[in-house]
């Protein structure tokens, strides 16, 4: 059965791997910061910095980030989903360049901007792709391969980061863009968007390959009929705030919130440093491998499940799980004098954390926010679900490291745990179960229409 299931939608598994390549390649310029951090700072600091500047040089990839949607908005739809893409791939070359030979702050803070850009775009337009290319059946799984890749990323940094030195760190990291390239380059652009520009033969190409069947012509007229719908109802981004979509903007703010206001980005991103502050018989370092190591292993799962248990369950079991290891993680922190021994507290809650997050909150979000819009302003849903994004892990990533030097660490993760807990309450009253349905199906169920 799972050999049927492989050599049915191997093609599509396929593009959907390589397109997250892109994922995994800004992803490790994130993750980043955890390693390059604690050397910034030391005393033999190959680039001398402040505390307060460091913390700028962590929070300002979020600056990128927000103009990465307005790129994917512009050119999702004129040059492809394809070629934007791999487009993302210049601002990462460049940025690692200027780390690899930059000797001031300054490059640092441009190198982590263009980090950004590429961020922003990519996190926009992965989406679009891995909806588009996905089958029904699959569609959730491919949603959270997204996670997966991320999270992939993240250890692969977390594992190498800590022991090259600075700057032979920068010209490793280089691997990311260029597998990304050499993958994706030979995958096909979208069939819708071949159809939005009027090429039906090419369409039918690429629908055929990602089936692996030359019997699409049913498939290909459906997708046809929607993209001249989408042509005649052609979206602006002022109708993300039209009441038609009142209840697909609420899924998606409730989306951004509960992602982004449990902290998830500034304690990866501060991970090395946030391990230090706990006593166990680990190094730093090797705490901060096994937390990429669990990342990894807690989002496979959802991608097994996402299509079987649903999506409401798997959110609601994984903001839970936030909420608890994000407020034992804060009393462990007001407790804690440091003279005992009881890191291992601190250090299984974060582990809990992580492996709750990755199990809905990572994964099972991407695949709603492929499903929950029309064609006609997912681009300008998903522009806006990265900027939005992206404000908060500024405000977030900036205000941590304050808390941090000027409170404790019991503060912050106090503060992400409450809102687990409201995120719990507003995707339990809010967010409605779309698995198996067709993309129209969803349109109306979030509209609040029956289906059968």
């Amino acid at each position: 059965m799972v050999y049927q299931h492989w050599n049915k939608y191997r093609n599509e598994y396929l593009a959907s791997v390589a397109a997250t390549l892109s994922v995994f390649m800004v992803v490790t310029t994130n993750a980043w910061s955890s390693p390059a951090l604690p050397k910034l700072l030391s005393e033999d600091s190959p680039v001398p910095m402040t505390a307060d500047e460091g913390s700028w040089m962590v929070a300002i990839q979020a600056i990128g980030a927000v103009f990465g949607p307005v790129i994917a908005a512009l050119t999702v739809d004129h040059i492809g989903r394809k070629l934007t893409l791999l487009g993302t791939v210049l601002p990462v070359i460049i940025g690692w360049i200027l780390i690899g030979v930059g000797d001031r702050v300054e490059y640092l803070y441009v190198a982590r901007f263009l980090f950004g850009v590429s961020y922003g775009t990519v996190y926009s337009v992965s989406p679009i792709y891995l909806g588009e290319i996905a089958s029904d059946a699959i569609r959730g799984s491919a949603g959270t391969l997204i996670t997966v890749l991320a999270k992939l990323g993240f250890l692969a940094m977390y594992s190498v980061g800590p022991y090259l030195e600075y700057r032979t760190l920068a010209w490793i990291s280089m691997v990311g863009p260029g597998l990304f390239v050499v993958c994706f380059i030979w995958m096909p652009e979208t069939p819708f968007h071949r159809l939005a520009r009027n090429d039906d033969v090419s369409a039918e190409k690429c629908l055929s390959w990602l089936r692996r069947s030359e019997k699409v012509s049913e498939e290909l007229i459906a997708m046809k009929a929607s993209v001249l719908i989408s042509k005649e109802e052609r979206g602006s981004v002022m109708e993300l705030f039209a009441s038609a979509y009142r209840n697909n903007m609420r899924i998606l703010l409730i989306l951004v919130f509960s992602m982004q206001m449990t902290g998830l980005l500034a304690i990866l991103g501060y991970a090395q440093t946030i391990f230090e502050k706990i006593s166990t018989n680990l190094e730093p370092e090797e705490m901060s491998i096994v937390l990429g190591a669990v990342q990894m292993v807690a989002v496979i799962f959802p991608a097994v499940l996402v299509d079987r248990m649903g999506r409401r369950p798997l959110l609601l079991l994984s903001t839970a799980g936030t909420t608890l290891g994000l407020l034992m993680c804060s009393i462990y922190f007001a407790i804690d004098d440091g003279g005992g021994n009881h890191g291992w507290i601190a250090f299984v809650s974060l582990m809990l954390y992580i492996v709750a997050y990755g199990l809905g909150l990572a994964t099972v979000s991407f695949a709603i926010l492929s499903e929950i819009f029309p064609k006609n302003i997912r681009a300008y849903a998903t522009a806006a679900f990265a900027m939005l994004s992206a404000l908060i892990v500024f405000g977030v990533a900036k205000m941590f490291q304050i808390a941090l030097d000027e409170v404790g660490p019991y503060l912050p993760f106090a503060i992400f745990g409450i809102c687990g807990a409201v995120s719990w309450l507003l995707i339990y009253l809010y967010i409605p179960e779309t698995k198996g349905r067709t993309l129209d199906e969803i349109q109306r169920i979030v509209r609040g229409k029956s289906v059968r």
